[in-house]
């Protein structure tokens, strides 16, 4: 057993035993992490910024101390002196690894960027906004008259536009004299007024007609990545969406094991709420310049997160969500200024809402999706199903609405697995299998062309093959089993059983082998027993959740699915059947509502009336916590079947048939054969 240091890369999840010595940029190399680099080594691009951290990592079985890598050395500094380098951040061309430690490759170090798809929706919202902005004519001041000119605005605010109290703060009034006489007296007032504000607030000040427009945020942060859009507020017209990894992601893959971090490290916590709020701040930076805007001219900020996200967003220390009662600090809507979050990239005077959670282990990005999609004014039963690293389910119709959340994990998002990655251009998104020849195609991501369509090796020159995100995996998966390479149970047969060498040996168990460039120096793509594994048990977790429900409500089925999240858009629903993903639906009853969570946002932020209808519409939920439900651990066992146990799945055999093999680890190989010898 090697006693070299462990060296675990997110947010690929990637890790390598490596000698003392060892340059962080080598060990990433050497393991396949999307880490760059263009000077060679010597400390000049600085395209290799990595991020380590320090202490307790139960997720990754190690303790990481401070003298984990090589001290700043004298490159670094003379880097940091004329470029400067973000706090914590290392050269890993020139850190070495000295001890077990867990590095963060940051989103502008990795050469093929991430694809965060959480594009808008398009979605017609009545435009309600809490701020406005409104054209008045200020009286001007006079001795016989001595009121002072934030009087004179609010009067000329009542007497033109019915706005009856206003107030200020003290960074708005230090520019209000010198605005007003540049606009001879003639202003534009940006005026928010949330739904439980009894005086408005002014926000911004211009001189004369304002025309550069308006501008909010609708941020749905997830576990795994953060996405925005930013919304104009007078249209209500998305200007531009973007969205990155969710730094914490270095913490912990799942959110209990970023609760553990905060548990086992003290100030944890608070380490892991400055990383979002800083990825937060770069956000709004990057999509204000996509976008072409003065970031000063966003104003407003609508959040809709997990409760474990919801907490660390605030600076609430979320230890009491790891264990039972999973009590909230707050389960009501949060309104307060962006700067009491550190969010300082936005205008200064800017507003925050946080939807209201709707139980602990069921978020303000459950609250959103209900607003979105309404179950509650469905006359039909519809499934609501928002797929990331934390399900969130909702069942309902005009008689009642159920909610819960079930742990799926990472691996929808190509976490612990073997050949995974995120959404990246060269990543696997797409892949087919021939039940006859056993053969493969596939499609990546940055291509519209299969691989076994002329052109493909040309048109992937640039981004390459480099590995499988979630929705590569999971019709892998159920490609196989339709093509008779995996039985029931999830086991991959030998090459005799399946009839095609591409079933290779690992171990005491099979892989299937989708790609191989190992001969060039490019990457190995298997999907192996392991990932077969993770798979089952993200499902089946998911599928627990949304029959645990259903028992809820006294029902075997349901009029139709709606798959929501940037997985769900993406996500072919004949192959999510095959798996047993969602119970059995006509197909035509089963589909994509793209981003519901942050549909839900913008709803939010463009009409003050949803903030109220939300708020009520929460406290009508029934929540059905999966943690202490007896059934949960029942259904789950049954659904780790491909597609299930006990469920046949009616609707999936009118338009698939899947073959039952059934695949013993021997079968008749060599070492069955040398076992039976044995046991004879």
């Amino acid at each position: 057993m090697t006693t070299d240091p462990l060296v675990v890369f997110t947010p690929s999840g990637k890790r390598g035993h490596f000698p003392v010595g060892t340059p962080v940029l080598t060990a990433a190399r050497q393991l396949g992490v999307d880490l760059d680099s263009v000077c060679g080594g010597r400390g000049i691009c600085s395209k290799c910024q990595i991020t380590p951290s320090y202490g307790e990592f139960p997720k990754h079985g190690v303790t990481v101390s401070e003298d984990a890598l090589s001290d700043w050395n004298a490159v670094e500094q003379r880097y940091d002196d004329k470029r400067g380098l973000k706090p914590g951040r290392r050269l890993g061309c020139q850190a070495t690894v000295q001890g077990n430690v867990v590095i963060d490759v940051p989103p502008e170090s990795q050469v093929h960027r991430q694809v965060v798809r959480k594009a808008a929706t398009a979605r017609a919202i009545t435009m309600d906004p809490a701020t406005r902005l409104y054209f008045v004519v200020v009286e001007e001041p006079d001795m016989h008259s001595p009121t002072g000119d934030l009087e004179r605005l609010e009067r000329a605010l009542r007497e033109q536009w019915n706005i009856d109290a206003i107030t200020a703060d003290l960074s708005l009034m230090s520019k209000l004299q010198p605005v007003l006489r540049k606009g001879k007296w003639e202003v534009t007032v940006a005026v928010h007024k949330g739904h439980k504000d009894t005086v408005a607030r002014i926000t911004e000040i211009w001189p004369g007609l304002h025309e550069s427009g308006l501008y909010g945020l609708a941020i749905d942060l997830g576990s795994t990545t953060i996405a925005a859009h930013l919304t104009d507020l007078e249209t209500g017209e998305v200007n531009a969406s973007s969205g990155l990894m969710n730094p914490q992601i270095r913490f912990g893959e799942d959110l209990m094991s970023r609760v553990s971090y905060a548990m086992m490290n003290p100030g944890g916590d608070q380490e892991m709420t400055k990383a979002v709020r800083e990825a937060i701040n770069d956000l709004t930076t990057s999509i204000a310049d996509e976008a072409g805007i003065d970031a000063d001219l966003i104003v407003e900020t609508v959040f809709v997160c997990n409760p474990v996200m919801h907490h660390l967003l605030l600076g609430l220390d979320p230890v009491e969500l790891g264990q039972a009662p999973f009590a909230l600090a707050t389960s009501e809507s949060v309104s307060l200024r962006a700067r009491e979050m550190e969010l300082t990239r936005m205008n200064p005077r800017a507003q925050v809402y946080i939807l209201p959670c709707i139980a602990g282990h069921v978020g303000a990005d459950c609250a959103a999706v209900a607003l979105s999609e309404e179950p509650g004014k469905s006359e039909d039963l519809v499934l609501v199903v928002d797929v990331g690293t934390n399900a969130e389910i909702l069942l309902g119709n005009t008689s009642r609405v159920l909610a819960c959340s079930s742990p799926t994990g990472p691996a929808f998002e190509g976490a612990q697995i073997s050949s995974g990655q995120r959404a990246a251009p060269g990543a696997i998104e797409r892949i087919g299998i021939d039940p006859v020849t056993k053969e493969p195609r596939f499609r990546v991501i940055g291509s519209e062309l299969w691989s076994d369509e002329e052109g493909f090796d040309q048109h992937i020159a640039t981004t390459g093959i480099t590995g499988i995100c979630g929705s590569g995996i999971i019709e892998a998966v159920a490609e196989m089993r339709i093509a008779g390479l995996l039985d029931e149970s999830g086991l991959i047969g030998s090459a005799k059983q399946t009839g095609t060498p591409r079933c290779v040996p690992e171990g005491r168990t099979h892989s299937y082998l989708i790609h191989d460039a190992s001969a060039e120096g490019g990457p190995r793509i298997t999907v192996t027993q392991g990932d077969i594994r993770a798979i089952q048990l993200a499902k089946s977790a998911l599928y627990a959740g949304a029959r645990l429900l259903m028992d809820n409500m006294n029902v075997d089925k349901v009029d139709r699915v709606v798959l929501a999240g940037a997985f769900g858009a993406h996500i072919s629903t004949k192959h999510a059947m095959v798996l047993g993903m969602i119970p059995d639906a006509p197909l035509d009853k089963v589909s994509s509502a793209g981003n519901a969570a942050g549909t839900g946002a913008r709803i939010a932020l463009c009409n003050i009336a949803a903030r109220t209808e939300i708020e009520q519409v929460v406290r009508e939920i029934t929540k059905v916590e999966t943690a202490i439900e007896p059934k949960f651990q029942d259904h789950f066992v049954a659904a780790n079947a491909i597609p299930h146990k006990t469920d046949p799945f009616p609707e999936l055999a009118q338009i698939v048939t899947l073959p039952s093999p059934s695949f013993n680890t021997g079968g008749d190989d060599e070492r069955s054969g040398r076992r039976r010898r044995r046991r004879s």
